[in-house]
């Protein structure tokens, strides 16, 4: 069989061996070690690649900002951090119509704002924000799918360790790849509110009953305890934004505040340090073995010419370039409801990125690839949310198993189609990605 075909072919494998449970990373892995035997012939060269795979892999200096992420949102997730941004919000917003969700979402927007991953957000937010949207008598499917949704936000509102992984990959700024992420992110939150907005309206016995107003010296004491939650994403982000810090110094530095906040405000103990340190460790051994899969099989890839010829071949169609485009990202999003975000880019963006790369969108070299990655981005996110398989939706019906699983579904379709309008609005106005960088 031609290096071509068998490339090929390993495409089905890999989405059998998926839906066999066996783990993504063991899946690329032993796909690529065993495609590039094929390729070689022999078990000589294979062995000397075996040999320097993992170190080559690992000793990215980039890589090191993974686990400080990761340990970042772990301190912010058991150290309460939540729950005073889901009461700033409600404080806000609890006594207007659906307000109650819409402070869950923007509770969302704050804690992926220091997490960086969506279903941690949707996990911690969950836990917060189900509780209250049941008690204020929220439709079961509405609350679940804000909820769901809202979780999404953690891997698009910098930093985001998937944002990280893209810029590494396609050899791009990773400041610059979070700066573009800000404006997307921010109308992601909004756009969902206003769906809230809608549905209520639409479908009053959905919105559960309103709050009396508090008083503005109230209101105003509610934000008091998210404004080092805001502080410490203004630090970190700005820092690497402005090159006061390198992006593993910014991780650093986040890391730090974020358990020191956590630590002062009573939410953390030895114990729950502990947990910490010991769940970023798993975290950060599972996104690891995960790259190093993905390492081992684009370089079968690379060996099999596929990316090459695949862009030569698209380049020979004739099609536009937007329609080049928009056939990668239904690939994405279709893709993105049975695979995870991170397992999708390491998999994929050696392949579209040259082809899309080769494409003239009217935008510079640089701009292009941060544009690309932010649309890559939102749609692999809408896949967490998309039935049946969403992830984000399962994370949230572990928690409310009395809300059957189509009322969730149910739910989430409008936030879905939020999503969508927006991935149409910013392939037709790429300057709303690229709107920080030019200023």
């Amino acid at each position: 069989m031609d290096p071509l075909t068998l490339a090929a072919w390993s495409f089905p494998a890999l989405l059998l061996l998926i839906f066999l449970r066996v783990p993504i990373g063991l899946s690329m892995l032993a796909l690529g070690l065993a495609g590039s035997w094929l390729v070689y012939g022999s078990l000589g060269p294979l062995l000397n690649q075996m040999k320097t795979l993992a170190y080559s892999t690992f000793s990215s200096h980039s890589l090191s900002i993974v686990p400080l992420f990761l340990l970042m949102g772990q301190f912010a997730s058991l150290g309460g951090m939540s729950q005073a941004l889901f009461k700033a919000g409600e404080a806000l917003l609890g006594h207007r119509k659906g307000g109650v969700a819409m402070a869950a979402i923007g509770a969302c927007a704050g804690f992926g704002s220091i997490c960086g991953s969506s279903l941690a957000t949707a996990a911690t937010m969950g836990q917060v924000a189900l509780p209250e949207l049941r008690k204020a008598g929220y439709e079961g499917g509405l609350a679940s799918g804000a909820l769901a949704a809202g979780g999404t936000l953690g891997i698009l509102i910098p930093p985001s360790i998937v944002l990280v992984i893209y810029a590494i990959l396609a050899e791009q700024n990773i400041a610059k790849m979070f700066a573009a992420a800000f404006v997307p992110g921010i109308l992601a939150a909004l756009g969902y509110m206003l769906v809230i907005g809608i549905v209520v309206r639409l479908r009053p016995q959905w919105g559960g009953h309103r709050f009396a107003p508090l008083p503005w010296p109230e209101r105003l004491r509610a934000q008091r305890d998210v404004w080092p939650v805001v502080a410490i994403f203004v630090v970190v982000i700005g820092g690497i934004y402005t090159g006061i810090f390198t992006p593993t110094e910014g991780a650093a530095v986040g890391a730090v505040a974020t358990g020191l906040l956590a630590g002062w405000k009573g939410g953390l103990n030895r114990e729950k340090v502990l947990r910490a340190f010991e769940a970023t460790a798993s975290g950060t051994g599972m996104v690891f073995m995960i790259v190093l899969g993905a390492a081992a099989y684009n370089t079968f890839l690379a060996l099999s010419q596929l990316p090459q010829e695949l862009a030569t071949w698209v380049g020979s169609l004739g099609l536009s370039p937007f329609a080049v485009l928009w056939a990668i990202l239904v690939f994405y999003l279709v893709f993105g409801c049975v695979m995870d975000s991170l397992s999708m880019i390491l998999l994929t963006i050696p392949i579209f990125f040259p082809m899309v790369s080769g494409l003239d969108f009217g935008l510079p070299p640089e701009e292009m690839a941060i544009w690309f990655g932010i649309l890559v981005l939102i749609v692999v996110e809408v896949g967490l949310i998309t039935p049946p398989v969403g992830m984000n939706l399962f994370v949230i019906q572990s928690m409310a198993p009395d809300i059957p699983i189509r009322d969730t579904y149910r739910g989430v379709a409008p936030f879905v189609v939020s999503d969508l309008l927006r991935v149409v609005l910013l392939v037709a106005f790429p300057s709303i990605t690229l709107f920080v960088l030019r200023i």
